[in-house]
């Protein structure tokens, strides 16, 4: 009983210091924001926290704040002031608020399609020559976890989205994202400049993550060559955008269907076959796959033999040998039966 008691205690006092860390919002270089300190109007005014993550007030050298909430700031400048003898600590007070978060570059790295430096957070035109004006309650929404993810092409099939870490300085911390995909509160972190999050690969697909969500792509885009019986081409197939683009989470049966290569006449149609060509993102290794159609539709239970669509996979469907055969005698009529003609013409 004391050993669950104590295990629960732990538990308790572990989710309520990650909780309190999901709502900190730390400064990072190029944030904006608004000093105002009653009777020391010399030190208030807007500042941006330079390159080395410091505010420079007059007279005052560079006040270190990166990774500093608000309030935390508002201590460190009250403790610089008062050391500096500017103040007495009975008569200062100090308000920090944000008028600007800026953009900031993280490193993104492991099982996600575009992985590297990505800019999360970008100022719009308008936002980068408009005047700065005060928001008080402002908070960074495209400066989190998430938004680094999907910015670095979104999670991988295979991604172990349970153990992602954070990794700032010498700190790590490890955050499990499944309630992306279940609708159960999670922690999405915000971010600051120089951040690296890892996204670690569990080898294994996890058809729970295949879909579209914050982390992972909306949809793909892929290559379709039709068959050329019964359509002559893809134009006459209907083989169009809408033909080509597909939900994240979607198969190659599906793909198939797309592109008009199943259905038809059963015994000349039923055999046909169907290969998608897929690129390894990280280790540009092209891979084919062959299936046929009949069996693709019919028995497409698992990832191995109906694999989920990448973006720039290509498929490529191909007659039965029953059509095969009798484009083949076609072919040879075409020749025989002019040249019968022909003979019968110029014999006497």
């Amino acid at each position: 009983m004391l050993k669950r008691l104590a295990s629960f205690a732990f538990m308790l006092a572990a989710l309520t210091s990650t909780v309190g860390q999901a709502f900190a919002l730390p400064l990072s270089a190029g944030d904006r924001v608004k000093v105002t300190i009653p009777e020391g109007e010399e030190f208030s005014g807007i500042f941006d926290v330079n390159l080395h993550g410091e505010l420079e007030l007059p007279y005052v050298r560079g006040i270190p704040v990166t990774g500093l909430e608000p309030h935390q700031v508002e201590q460190r400048i009250r403790e610089v002031l008062i050391r500096e003898r500017f103040f007495q600590p009975n008569f200062l007070k100090v308000s920090v608020n944000v008028v600007q978060w800026a953009p900031v570059e993280v490193f993104v790295t492991g099982s996600t399609f575009q992985p590297g430096r990505v800019m999360i957070n970008e100022w719009s035109d308008a936002e980068q020559t408009q005047a700065p004006v005060q928001q008080s309650g402002q908070a960074p929404f495209k400066r989190f976890l998430s938004s680094a993810i999907r910015q670095a092409g979104g999670v991988m099939p295979t991604a172990d989205i349970r153990s992602v870490e954070l990794i700032r300085g010498s700190r790590r911390q490890r955050i499990d994202l499944t309630g992306i995909f279940t609708g159960e509160p999670f922690i999405d972190l915000p971010l600051i400049a120089g951040d690296q999050v890892v996204v670690p690969d569990s080898g294994i697909i996890n058809p729970l993550i295949v879909r579209p969500s914050q982390i992972t792509p909306v949809g793909v885009k892929i290559f379709i060559s039709n068959l050329t019986v019964p359509a002559a081409g893809n134009a006459v197939a209907g083989i169009g955008r809408d033909a080509t683009s597909f939900p994240y989470g979607s198969r190659f049966s599906q793909a198939v269907v797309s592109g008009n290569c199943a259905g038809g006449a059963l015994w000349t149609n039923a055999r046909r076959r169907a290969i998608l060509v897929t690129t390894d993102p990280q280790t540009g290794k092209t891979n084919v796959l062959e299936r046929g159609v009949e069996e693709l539709i019919r028995r497409s239970k698992d990832s191995l033999s109906n694999p989920y669509l990448m973006a720039n996979d290509a498929v490529a469907c191909y007659d039965s040998g029953v059509t095969n055969v009798r484009d083949v005698l076609g072919l040879i009529r075409d020749f025989v039966v002019p040249g019968a003609l022909i003979y019968d013409v110029i014999t006497p």
